[in-house]
Formats: C-alpha cells, structure tokens, sequence
C-alpha cells in the first residue's frame, strides 16, 4: 500500500513521539507499505518555520536526511496535479492549503492518508482512505 504522511505524522515520525497513534504507527512500520512525503508537506513546514508558528529541534534541511533514514520517498508535486486540486470539493473544516492538497494527492493517487485530523472523514464521499 501507498501510505502520504502528513505533516504532523512526519514530523512526529521524526521526532520518535508518542503522538502518533497505533494505527499510525503500524501503517509506517510495515514494511509492505510505500511512506511517501509530500512536497507539500515540506512546502508547509518551511512555511511555517519562515512564520514562526513552528519550531523544529533539529536543521530543516536534515528533514531529507531523516526521511531516507526512516525508508520514507519524497514525493513531487506534479505541476497538473496542483491545477486539478481545484476540482476538490470544498469543506467547512478544510481551509488548510496544504492539507486540501494532501488530500486531493491522496484521492487523485489512490494513496491513503496517515493524519491525525479527524475531520478528514469529510472527504471519505470523495475516495480518500485515511489512518489514524
């Protein structure tokens, strides 16, 4: 199975938390599973690093570093795919930038979305399989 982590789930990840659930947990650790990382994902981090909602422990340039140390792939954002995440259908609880794409990624790929956000259940009519 194809497996996005999202921000959180990477960052936790990294981090060796206890925050990610046993599902979570398990989803990454299988070996059967493909851990991808979003662009997107980095995109956010760096973005929120650069505001100063986000404060990292480490370098955010090791974040490639730690991603090939966990067997994680970094994942591109395809140009077409960005434009198609237009026809997404819009959600009260998803005005998140970065998570709309991550979603949309997810449902366009047929991947399934490791995330602690619960509201995700929303886009479950849309195609997204989700883990938490």
């Amino acid at each position: 199975m194809k497996v996005v982590a999202d921000t959180r789930t990477l960052l936790w990840s990294i981090g060796k938390s206890d925050a990610l659930s046993a599902a979570a947990r398990a989803a990454i650790q299988d070996a059967h599973n493909d851990i991808l990382i979003s662009a997107v994902s980095l995109w956010e981090i760096a973005v929120k690093v650069r505001l100063g909602t986000l404060v990292l422990s480490f370098d955010i340039e090791d974040i490639p570093q730690y991603c090939k140390h966990l067997g994680f792939t970094l994942m591109p954002l395809d140009p077409l795919e960005a434009l198609a995440s237009a026809a997404l259908a819009p959600k009260a609880a998803h005005r998140d930038p970065f998570e709309r794409m991550l979603v949309y990624q997810c449902i366009r790929n047929n991947y399934t979305l490791v995330s602690p956000n619960s509201t995700l259940s929303d886009y479950q009519e849309e195609g997204l399989h989700y883990i938490w």
